[in-house]
């Protein structure tokens, strides 16, 4: 296990060196991609009978921005997509480019959790410290989202809990897997293309 561990933290200590050799113009660019890609991502969605909230797969590509753009160029990815989803590009999931609705507190807490994760990477960027930036991304997101929900249908916020946060956590939890893996893939292949 320890073999493992040293090869996950070496593997992200060379994507680290790889995105610092960037120009700003570059990581920029990057940032925008990824924008895009939340746009995408948002088209994967399917409504649950029970909660207003959509499941989609942006959460996927926030924790992505998080972790392999840093605090700053992962907030700005999910900032342009929020305001280009605001400025009337239509991805978001269901409601096309309107911004107020049931989803509007999830979206905002994209940009904060995409912060939040580069953040705490930054501070530890061991496999268990990422997974640890992920679930508190997860749950800002979440929390966002519940809070917002309350006020927009006023309604309690245990009510909202139940209706967009819980039924979400165990399919976002799933998503940091699979983006913590990918993560390590696209790692590994920056690793060997230098």
């Amino acid at each position: 296990m320890e073999k493992i561990l040293g090869r996950w933290n070496g593997t992200w200590e060379k994507y680290h060196e790889f995105f610092g050799a960037l120009t700003l113009a570059e990581k920029f660019f990057l940032s925008m991609g990824f924008a895009f890609m939340t746009g995408l991502s948002a088209q994967f969605c399917f409504r649950l009978p029970f909660t207003p909230v959509p499941f989609t797969g942006q959460v996927f590509t926030v924790l992505l921005a998080g972790i392999l753009l840093g605090k700053e160029f992962g907030a700005i990815s999910q900032l342009a997509y929020i305001l280009g989803g605001a400025a009337g590009i239509g991805w978001f999931s269901f409601s096309g480019s309107a911004f107020l609705g049931t989803t509007t507190g999830y979206i905002t807490g994209f940009a904060a959790a995409a912060y939040i994760i580069g953040l705490m990477c930054e501070k530890d960027g061991s496999c268990a410290g990422r997974i640890r930036a992920m679930l508190a991304g997860i749950t800002t997101i979440l929390l966002m989202g519940t809070l917002w929900l309350s006020f927009y249908l006023r309604i309690p916020v245990s009510r909202a809990f139940l209706a967009g946060f819980l039924p979400f956590l165990p399919f976002d939890i799933i998503k940091a897997f699979i983006a913590g893996t990918l993560a390590g893939s696209i790692l590994r292949s920056s690793r060997e293309t230098r």
